[in-house]
């Protein structure tokens, strides 16, 4: 398990330069919004789709273990990686049109919206072949069957985590290390729960991640792009999903939770007030208005999320 960890790891350092190169090359780069942080504008033509390189890394490792070691493919990796690719694959459609026509937009909300949900649909019914619809509850140790309304919560699982995820993408390194350590507790659950082949995967998209951070912490030299957070959102419901940990995936990925919330206060509250709550939304550029530079945002926003997967996995084996 390590060595696969490892050679994803070498891979990772390796490839991310070329892909950087080539990015610039080819003038993928990012385009900050008009009405973003005044700070943040100098980050225009700086490479993005950088979420390619820690998507099919670790999936391309994995499938090659499969091939040739006692790991496997079976229909919980497979859920996995479809949710992984698939939803990166949404991201760079989105990512492409933005890139090409050298503005924000990308896809329509509604035409995102309507993908993503299909693939929720989609994953939940090839998991329901394989599974139960009951909901385990943390401290009380007890299991729930929702029945129809567990589609109703993967549903918006999938829908959910990958917006949470994909606007938490804002500041270098904050997504991408934020990620990496909310999937800890996920390995070990996996280890536990006797799904090593589970264990595996998410361990390998870990230390992915860990070498794309070389290069995506400040000042970063590549973006995910909505490729990667769209994928990464995608990758942790799955992972909830298959290891019956749904309810924990609110704990361990609070931080998340607590960037989208903060869009939906805002967005409310000024409808009907005409006045903001936070200075800007979501939250991290909140505290960036506030005088936070972007290492101290990450650095804060990384303990909260270390405090949360701690909690998480607490409650979890407790």
């Amino acid at each position: 398990m390590i060595s696969g960890a490892l050679i994803v790891l070498g891979l990772m350092l390796q490839i991310m330069p070329a892909l950087i190169r080539y990015l610039h090359k080819i003038k993928f780069g990012q385009t900050e919004r008009d009405e973003g942080l005044e700070s943040h504008k100098k980050k225009n033509g700086t490479p993005t789709m950088g979420g390619l390189a820690f998507i099919l890394v670790p999936s391309i490792v994995y499938v090659l273990f499969a091939l040739f070691s006692p790991f496997r493919l079976d229909m919980n990796t497979g859920i996995i990686l479809l949710a992984y690719i698939g939803y990166g694959l949404i991201g760079f459609i989105d990512d492409y049109i933005i890139v090409v026509k050298k503005n924000n937009e990308g896809l329509k909300p509604g035409v995102k919206f309507a993908m993503q949900s299909v693939l929720a649909i989609v994953f939940f019914l090839l998991y329901r072949s394989v599974s139960s619809t009951g909901v385990w509850i943390p401290i009380l140790d007890k299991t729930i069957d929702l029945g129809f309304l567990y589609f109703i919560l993967v549903f918006f699982m999938f829908t959910a985590e990958t917006n949470a995820v994909n606007l938490t993408d804002g500041v270098d390194g904050l997504c991408a290390g934020l990620m990496a350590i909310a999937l800890v507790p996920f390995v070990l659950f996996a280890m536990l729960e006797g799904v090593p082949n589970v264990a595996f995967l998410l361990l390998l998209v870990v230390f992915a991640l860990l070498g794309y951070l070389v290069y995506n912490l400040h000042p970063a030299r590549i973006f995910m792009g909505d490729t990667g957070s769209l994928a990464l959102g995608g990758l942790i419901a799955a992972a909830a999903m298959v290891l019956k940990q749904e309810l924990l995936l609110i704990v361990i990925g609070f931080v998340f939770v607590a960037e989208v919330l903060s869009v939906i206060i805002q967005v409310t509250h000024f409808k009907r007030t005409k006045k903001r709550i936070f200075l800007m939304a979501p939250l991290h550029h909140h505290f960036e208005k506030s005088g936070w530079d972007e290492n101290k945002v990450v650095r804060n926003f990384w303990t909260a999320g270390i405090l949360c997967a701690l909690l998480g996995l607490w409650l979890g084996v407790m």
